[in-house]
Order: structure tokens, then C-alpha cells, then sequence
């Protein structure tokens, strides 16, 4: 394996704090060099490469939660077999496909072996493990049964994944439809229209005597035409950007709050949909965090911040609020109105025998079973809706593009 480039900060004997790089092959080795110094080790760390385009795609792509839940359903079979945690991680260093998983898990072998824990190893990676799955390993550590926290950890990775792949499949169909129609329309916007005006012109230089304005709709296509034609290099330029500065806005704190609660009030049931996988999201993740041990007040505040929308990250702000100064849950939940009143009667339950996780799973289960039932419906009245939009559109375009011509064919007979 090829040196690397680490950071270091240690203290000598004397107290004295010094810094600097070295080259190893692990963390491990950079550590092993400093105590052959007489020096006490206090930090090593990596040190960033320099800008490639290729890693930004990466990031950008993000991990894959299917390699995600297979590496953690495996971790909880090596480790409760009684392999040692650095040959169980060497393993799956070897055998996972996932590119961003694999280098994770690399840095997290070599952390390990210099001492650290498994959860602060996994720290330093969150855009592959997020704050909740490193809670729960947190809790599988302390409580010496880290195969079943892994092992809840990869169900909940599983039922996220297939949630997020089933929405994402049934909604495939219809974003394809728009995506070839939109392509449909601006070819004969900026092609076919073209023709039809340049003919119209000369049929006009022809016959000035009967020449007449164009009607309406056809002098609407032709402007529209002239603009895309004449002006895409203001037009394409300004669109990427409209659609980057959406995107940046979206990641502020107001443009995040503003869009959770704008989703949620979408027309045509998109909105329930939105709310029920927030639901489902937010039940199979709460339930995941209480049944691994995470400390209430901890599961309650992780599990608002990866429910995916803010209206129910603002309900699980009053729900700690209540907690914190000893009261239920599902007294919060009852009062909010982005939860039905099937869950905060089924939380109440839970509660009173002491089964919450359960509850919750089946909360989880209820809703997953919902989205199923509305993607599916929604995407049976997307389609003809869709068919009758393009048709309409094409329609338009093609009546447009004909009127002149019968006008001129009435006058010239």
C-alpha cells in the first residue's frame, strides 16, 4: 500500500506541544513513529488531498444504502462469530463494492488500531455513517452487544433503502414521460417552427395583397421559437443557474423549513404522500434508536433531524421540550397535526407497557404500506394526465402552425 499523509499533533515529556506530517502507511505506524520519540500522541489525522473532479462526483452521488445495510448485516455476523474487530474489518475492507464504504471502513481499521473507538473512528466519515447509525453503535459498544446493534442498524438501513427505491421506481415511469415530451417540444419549437414561419413569410412576400397578421397562437409559437433560437445562450445559462442557486437556497435553514412545508401542501395527494414517507421515515427511525439502547432524549432529538422534513423536526423539538421536563411523548405527538391520531394513540400505548419500539415499528410498517398503495395510485392518474397534457401541448402547436396557412388558402382562392 502506497504511503500517506498525516497530520500530527503530540506533547514531549516535558509538555511541550509540537506538530507537524509524516508519511506511513497507517495511522497506526505515524503513531508507533511519535512513541519512538519519546513523544505522547494527541491527534493523527489524515491529510486532505488536493481538488479532483472525480472525488466531487462521488460526494455528490453519495453512498450506496444497499452496499450500506450489506456491510452492516455482515459486520454483525463476523463480530458475533468471535472474529477480532480488525480482521473483521479487513475483511469487509476487502470484499464491499462500494468505493465510498471501502475507504471508510480502511480509515476506520486504522483508527481502531491506533485506539480508537469504533464509533469515533466512524465520526470521521458522516457522509457514510450518519449521526444516528453511530449512536447506535455507540449504544452496541457500551452495552457489549454490538452484532445486534448492527444487525438493528442494517434492518433500518434495509427498510430506509426500500422505502426510497419504491418511491423512486414508481415515480420513474411518469419523470421519464415528462422528460421525453419536454424534448419533444423544444426540437419542434426550435426546428419545426422555424420552417412553418419562414414558409409563412414567403407566402406573404407572394401575395402582400392578402397578407393579414398572423393569428394569435401561431404568433405565440413563432415568438417563442424566435426567443429559444435567438437567445439560448441567455436561456440555457440562466436556467443552470436558476436551478443552482434552488438547490443553495434549499440547504439554508429558511429555504429548508420553507420547502419542507411547501412539499407537504402539493396538490393531487402528492403532499399526503410526502407526509406519510416522512411518517414512515420518522416511526422506523425512532423505533431503530429505542430499540438499540440510545438514551430517550438522544433518540428523540436524532431521530427529528433525519426525519426529512422539517414540520417533523419542529414536532420532535416539542416532544424533547416535553420529555425533558418529564412528560410523555405522545401528548406532543397528539397535539401536532402532521401526525394522525393513530400514532399518538398507538405511542400512548407503547408508553404505558413499556413496548414503544414496537409500536413503532408497526407504525412504520402501516405507513410503508400506505405509500405503497398511494405512489400507485398517484402514478395511475399521473399517466393519462400526463398523455393528455403532451397531446394537448403538440395539438396546439400543430393548429397553430396550420391556421395561417387555410387563412391564406381562403384568400387566395
Amino acid at each position: 500500500m502506497a504511503a500517506t499523509t498525516f497530520a500530527f499533533k503530540a506533547i514531549d515529556l516535558a509538555g511541550s506541544t509540537t506538530s507537524g506530517e509524516l508519511e506511513a502507511d497507517s495511522k497506526a505506524a505515524v503513531g508507533e513513529q511519535l512513541r519512538q520519540r519519546g513523544l505522547i500522541v494527541l491527534d493523527v489525522s489524515q491529510k486532505t488531498s488536493p481538488f479532483n473532479i472525480e472525488d466531487l462526483f462521488k460526494r455528490w452521488k453519495g453512498v450506496d444504502m444497499r452496499e450500506l445495510a450489506v456491510f452492516s448485516r455482515q459486520f454483525a455476523t463476523l463480530h458475533a462469530s468471535g472474529m477480532p474487530m480488525l480482521r473483521a474489518l479487513q475483511t469487509l475492507e476487502e470484499q464491499t463494492n462500494d468505493e465510498m464504504i471501502q475507504s471508510a471502513v480502511a480509515g476506520i481499521r486504522s483508527d481502531v488500531e491506533a485506539g480508537s473507538s469504533l464509533e469515533q473512528a466512524m465520526g470521521r466519515y458522516p457522509k457514510v455513517f450518519d449521526r444516528l447509525y453511530r449512536a447506535m453503535v455507540r449504544s452496541g459498544e457500551q452495552s457489549g452487544r454490538l452484532d445486534e446493534a448492527m444487525d438493528r442498524i442494517a434492518f433500518q438501513v434495509e427498510k430506509a433503502d426500500a422505502l426510497r427505491r419504491e418511491v423512486k421506481s414508481a415515480l420513474m415511469y411518469p419523470a421519464l414521460i415528462f422528460g421525453f415530451a419536454t424534448v419533444v417540444l423544444v426540437a419542434i419549437v426550435a426546428f419545426v417552427i422555424p420552417v412553418f414561419a419562414n414558409i409563412f413569410k414567403e407566402l406573404a412576400e407572394e401575395h402582400p395583397e392578402e397578407a393579414a397578421g398572423l393569428p394569435a397562437p401561431t404568433q405565440f409559437c413563432v415568438s417563442l421559437s424566435n426567443a429559444l433560437t435567438g437567445y439560448w445562450f441567455v436561456i440555457i445559462p440562466g436556467l443552470v443557474l436558476a436551478i443552482f442557486l434552488f438547490f443553495k437556497w434549499k440547504k439554508t435553514e429558511g429555504g429548508r423549513a420553507a420547502w419542507g412545508r411547501f412539499c407537504l401542501k402539493l396538490p393531487a395527494k402528492i403532499g399526503d404522500i410526502v407526509q406519510k414517507v416522512a411518517l414512515a421515515r420518522w416511526s422506523r427511525t425512532f423505533a431503530g434508536a429505542v430499540s438499540s439502547g440510545v438514551p430517550m432524549l438522544q433518540a428523540i432529538k436524532l431521530t427529528g433531524e433525519t426525519a426529512g422534513n422539517v414540520v417533523v423536526e419542529e414536532a420532535m423539538d416539542d416532544v424533547y421540550a416535553s420529555v425533558k421536563r418529564g412528560g410523555s411523548i405522545a401528548g406532543p405527538v397528539t397535539e401536532n397535526d402532521v401526525f394522525p391520531p393513530m400514532v399518538g394513540h398507538m405511542i400512548a400505548v407503547g408508553e404505558e407497557t413499556g413496548q414503544l419500539d414496537h409500536m413503532l415499528s408497526k407504525v412504520a410498517d402501516f405507513y410503508e404500506a400506505e405509500v405503497d398503495a398511494k405512489v400507485k395510485a398517484l402514478t395511475s392518474l399521473l399517466e393519462p394526465v400526463m398523455i393528455v397534457f403532451v397531446g394537448g401541448m403538440v395539438g396546439f402547436i400543430v393548429i397553430s402552425m396550420y391556421l395561417p396557412m387555410f387563412s391564406i388558402y381562403e384568400h387566395i382562392r
